[in-house]
């Protein structure tokens, strides 16, 4: 295993506008290697160009919260005690997976659950014959509550091990508390409730003044909602059927009416593609650290504090009909009003644009599919809080637009598309303006010795900008890009497939809080490129 790196990841952009910068992210050890001619039987470690979680001076202790070996679908079962030498005050909590895995495996899926909030999910890396290590960081001090007594813990990483699939993952999860100087809400708004949505029908506390949902929303399993993004209309000649195509749309509803609407993230797994090679040392953007969908229901708040049971769910639109293959494990985000028992109020204001959609199929010696949607959403209350009547307004606006090409035999394979969701929430005399675009262009062929090539760019893109009474608080401009070219033959042994491939993944993240700008190039599982601009 050559040069052993972190994996980090950031984790806070969807609950916040601003992100944590400042540390200094890891570099190579000495000058790049040159890469071999083809894959062999070792790569470098798994890394990507995102910053590490930036941690506070303060003192620190570290417990162990889950260890196990996944073989199968059991899942580890355990139990959480906060650190007694730590206290109860933290201003940061890290997460840490460190994990080993070694001979042939599948990519596979992964949560992590602490008193049945899922506070973690994540997807392994394809190991290497001679075996790799890697590892994530995530900050979850989001989830003080559930972290502020004993808990049950549950992990599992599906797997399934065989004279085949030999690799096991051998992981490892930590949490690192850093102490609090003096009050805890100065040092980071923390919801002060976190409920999990193991019930259809929740009850909240009366005082609620603020509420966020968050939906860990990912399609897999092995399935065609995997490359929901591919999936045709029933009259197309395509292995993946969808009854309208690949516009996908996450939706929330509280007591039956639509609440919230996203797009989904097109995560793209360590075997996507068609083409392990491509992430063998770099995963596709959040492929590790799979960030959730965050709604803001405070508009909902009156409703939600009557003391009764809600119905809250979650779907998503464009699923056929008793179709599996999307998990959307959800939390409540609850900050409470400590001057008042009951907080009053109404939601005032429900506009829902029609939803739009098409996918328009073209047959020729090469099949054609076009398609468009999108969907908007503006939802508006008032709470009668302890320090008076504040108003909440959430704008979401999402757009699609995708071209899918293939040959006879899908062969060749292509995508283009797009995915914008706008969403502004002016809570009181505060507005958070978040633009989000995702991004995909890529081909996959089989030409001549039965060489399959896979050519692909992703783009996670998003820029948040806060403004109180029109002066500009804070802003954050993400671009996390990746493209790869990567070749291999396909039907023959893993030692006879001559694989070759390059790619690069820049992350650049700046704003009112610093810079972040790093490169990684990969040249057949080598290192040949690790720069940083800031």
């Amino acid at each position: 295993m050559r040069h052993q790196k972190i994996m980090s990841m950031i984790g806070g952009l969807a609950l916040v506008a601003g992100a944590l910068l400042g540390a200094q992210p890891a570099v190579a050890d000495g000058p790049p290697e040159q890469p071999p001619a083809e894959f062999t039987s070792d790569w470098h470690d798994p890394v990507t160009a995102a910053p590490p979680v930036a941690k506070p001076d303060t003192p620190s202790c570290e417990i162990t919260l889950a260890a196990a070996q996944f073989r199968d679908f059991t899942p580890y079962k355990g139990s959480y005690t906060p650190p007694k030498e730590c206290g109860t005050r933290w201003n940061k909590v890290v997460l840490r997976l460190d994990g080993e895995v070694k001979g042939r495996q599948y990519d596979r899926l992964g949560y992590l659950t602490v008193g049945g909030v899922e506070i973690f999910r994540t997807s392994t890396p394809q190991p290497s014959p001679d075996g790799i290590r890697w590892s994530v960081e995530k900050d979850v001090t989001r989830y003080r509550d559930t972290l502020s007594r004993p808990q049950p813990v549950e992990m599992l990483i599906g797997n399934v091990v065989n004279e085949t699939y030999t690799g096991v993952f051998d992981v490892r999860v930590t949490l690192t508390f850093f102490t609090a100087r003096g009050q805890v809400k100065s040092a980071v708004d923390t919801p002060d409730r976190v409920i999990p949505l193991d019930s259809a029908s929740p009850t909240t506390p009366r005082n609620t003044e603020r509420v966020l949902a968050e939906v860990y929303a990912t399609g897999s399993g092995g399935g065609c909602e995997e490359y929901w993004y591919l999936t045709v209309p029933d009259a197309a000649p395509y292995s993946c059927k969808a009854t309208d195509g690949p516009y996908r749309e996450v939706q929330i509803r509280v007591d039956g009416r639509l609440a919230g609407i996203a797009a989904p993230f097109p995560t793209v797994w360590t075997g996507g593609w068609s083409n392990p090679f491509l992430w063998y040392v770099t995963p596709a953007p959040r492929a590790f650290d799979i960030q959730p969908i965050v709604y803001d229901l405070t508009p909902f708040a009156a409703l939600l504090n009557d003391g009764r049971a809600h119905r809250i769910e979650v779907s998503v639109l464009g699923v056929p009909a008793g179709q599996p293959g999307w998990s959307t494990p959800t939390n409540l985000l609850l900050w409470q009003d400590e001057g008042s028992t009951v907080v009053t109020g109404s939601l005032d204001r429900h506009e829902e644009s029609a939803p739009r959609g098409s996918s328009v199929y073209t047959a020729g010696s090469e099949h054609r599919l076009d398609t468009e949607g999108g969907h908007g959403l503006t939802v508006a209350g008032h709470l009668n809080t302890s320090h008076g009547r504040v108003g909440t307004t959430v704008t979401r606006t999402l757009a699609h637009t995708s071209v899918h090409r293939w040959g006879e035999g899908e062969n060749p394979d292509a995508l283009t598309g797009r995915w914008t969701d706008d969403e502004t929430v002016t809570a009181g005399r505060t507005s958070t303006r978040t633009h989000r675009t995702y991004t995909m262009d890529g081909e996959t062929t089989v030409g001549a010795g039965d060489r399959l090539r896979t050519v692909l760019a992703l783009g996670d893109r998003a820029d948040t900008v806060v403004v109180r009474n029109g002066q500009r608080l804070s802003w954050t401009r993400l671009d996390d890009s990746y493209r790869g070219d990567a070749t291999y033959t396909t039907g023959v042994p893993r030692d006879q497939r001559h694989a070759v491939g390059t790619t690069t993944e820049r992350y650049r993240l700046s704003g009112s809080g610093g810079c972040h700008d790093r490169t990684l190039t990969t040249v057949q599982g080598t290192v040949t490129e690790d720069r940083s601009r800031c």
